[in-house]
């Protein structure tokens, strides 16, 4: 009997913790950071299908309600041609240019939801958006909606990459000051410290050699 050609994912999905690293202060912007700088080579999260389920559901995007049949790794496949659509899009609107949205729009196309009413007690009623997710460009589309609404309605002077130059972790800063630099103190801020004090302590060395 030949290898099956499709990947079940089922309804009741136990999902894993995802390995990417939540710190950018928006959605689409984590998406972005699931691929990573680490001892100065790219690493990259999402591995499997499993990997872009597992960040989906720890990022709060919608995961398919019901069991649906897909070809193994075209979930993983998908995500990561949408991440690198989004990420040109984010780079050239963070110049001020001009970006080609097809990618992204087709995978806007892809997606559908409907609402529906939920009855949390007697007096508790709220209005659900259901998505229709039985394609892997539908099961990220909701991703899609989110880049779409970065781009078009933020503060690019607020969209900021990490001033680490061997970072590539992007960032949304909402400090008051509006002057965050790093992605993080603890992965970059510190570090940069740290090398510019030894910087100084040489140059202090030198100067009274």
């Amino acid at each position: 009997m030949g290898r099956s050609t499709e990947a079940h994912i089922s309804s009741s999905h136990a999902f894993m913790k995802s390995r990417a690293i939540f710190l950018a202060g928006d959605p689409t912007l984590d998406f972005l950071n699931t691929r990573m700088r680490v001892s100065q080579e790219l690493v990259d999260c999402l591995q499997s299908d499993d990997d872009v389920l597992a960040w989906l559901n720890e990022a709060g995007f919608p995961v398919p309600v019901r069991d649906i049949k897909i070809k193994p790794l075209s979930l993983l496949h998908s995500a990561r041609k949408l991440r690198e659509s989004i990420r040109v899009l984010v780079e050239r609107r963070k110049v001020g240019h001009k970006g080609d949205p097809q990618i992204l729009n087709d995978y806007l196309a892809a997606g559908q939801n409907y609402s529906q009413l939920t009855w949390r007690t007697a007096h508790s009623l709220i209005i659900d958006v259901v998505w229709r997710q039985d394609t892997p460009d539908s099961i990220l589309s909701p991703v899609a909606r989110a880049a779409a609404e970065l781009l078009a309605f933020a503060d690019f002077e607020l969209i900021k990459r990490c001033e680490d130059q061997s970072c590539v972790f992007w960032f949304s800063d909402q400090t008051k000051s509006h002057n965050r630099r790093w992605c993080s103190i603890q992965r970059c801020g510190n570090r940069h410290k740290v090398a510019a004090y030894r910087k100084r302590r040489r140059e202090k060395s030198t100067l009274h050699g």
